[in-house]
């Protein structure tokens, strides 16, 4: 019972560390190819890639975000039930960080992706490039916070016995 309890953990820490994987990948690649850069481009170039974005990640980043979230607490549960209570604690640093990604998310940065996806170049707000720095800003922040999660469920996972 203890092996099967034991491999069932390995698998859901598994599972969590790929889920979170997914999320901060493509958090960095975005950061990493066109959130440092997206400051200088003009309205078209902004509207065409920030739209294109949106499209095609909105779906995918909350399927993975909600299941980050979700497997990452059965780990933590799991855990601090196996009595593993620092690793545990990683764990939790972990979910933590992950749930701050998924708070940035759904009160910063969608909110301003559903503004832009109603743009056109001739509806541009006047404050429209406050409005891209500002998403930049939280974008940049949450990928770090996503990395931080990776780095803890890493942790907590070699940390296992």
């Amino acid at each position: 019972m203890i092996m099967v309890r034991e491999s069932l953990l390995k698998l859901v820490q598994f599972v969590s560390i790929m889920l979170y994987v997914l999320v901060a990948g493509v958090m960095w690649g975005t950061w990493l190819s066109l959130a440092r850069t997206m400051t200088s481009y003009d309205a078209a170039t902004f509207l065409a890639d920030g739209q294109h974005m949106i499209n095609n990640l909105a779906t995918v980043m909350a399927v993975l975000m909600i299941s980050a979230v979700l497997v990452g607490a059965v780990v933590v549960v799991l855990l601090f039930w196996s009595r593993s209570t620092v690793v545990a604690w990683l764990a939790l640093a972990g979910l933590l960080l992950m749930i701050a990604v998924m708070a940035i998310t759904l009160v910063v940065e969608v909110p301003i992706d559903n503004l832009i996806a109603n743009w056109t170049e001739a509806t541009l707000p006047s404050d429209w490039q406050q409005i891209r720095a500002r998403w930049a800003t939280f974008h940049t922040l949450r990928t770090f916070l996503s990395l931080g999660a990776v780095a803890a469920a890493v942790a907590a996972a070699l940390t296992t016995r």
